[in-house]
């Protein structure tokens, strides 16, 4: 089980890849996460640090000043394309449908995914969609249950 459509490796949000799957067809879309945190507040460890107890600790032995230098000029590249919006956080939104019915337009998604972050290709978002289309398909084959259900009692009732 998987896409066989892959994210472009420059993607903006409303980008949409779709697969078919046991008569329902996935849909992943790209949503621009709407949390205004920055990575360096996302992440522990974003800035490097030179103190062996602190989050994004180089670590000792040669040349560590010029690690140091190298990690701490890539994190300032980093925040400075997120701040340009050369990049940003999204979710990665999964809708399941059968028959061109939207069973659940949001089944399952995750969120604070990077996209177009400086030096990728864009590959993880697919993963992404990948991981959660198993539980996508769960939720799709739950729903397509309930309303064969409710469609088998209202026909009782008739």
């Amino acid at each position: 089980m998987a896409f066989t459509e892959r994210f472009d490796t420059f993607v903006c949000e409303g980008d949409c890849i779709a697969c078919e799957q046991d008569g329902f067809r996935i849909v992943a879309r790209i949503v621009r996460d709407d949390s205004p945190d920055g990575p360096d507040q996302r992440q522990d460890g974003f800035w490097p640090s030179l103190y062996k107890d602190a989050p994004g600790f180089i670590g000792p032995g040669n040349n560590f000043r010029e690690r140091f230098a190298k990690a701490q000029a890539e994190a300032e590249a980093i925040m400075e394309a997120w701040r340009e919006d050369d990049w940003f956080y999204c979710g990665i939104v999964l809708s399941v449908s059968l028959d061109g019915v939207i069973l659940d337009e949001h089944a399952i998604s995750l969120w604070g995914v990077e996209a177009n972050y400086p030096g990728s290709d864009n590959g993880h978002l697919t993963d992404v969609a990948d991981d959660l289309l198993p539980d996508a398909l769960a939720i799709g084959r739950r729903v397509a249950q309930r309303l064969c259900a409710t469609l088998s009692n209202l026909e009782a009732r008739a």
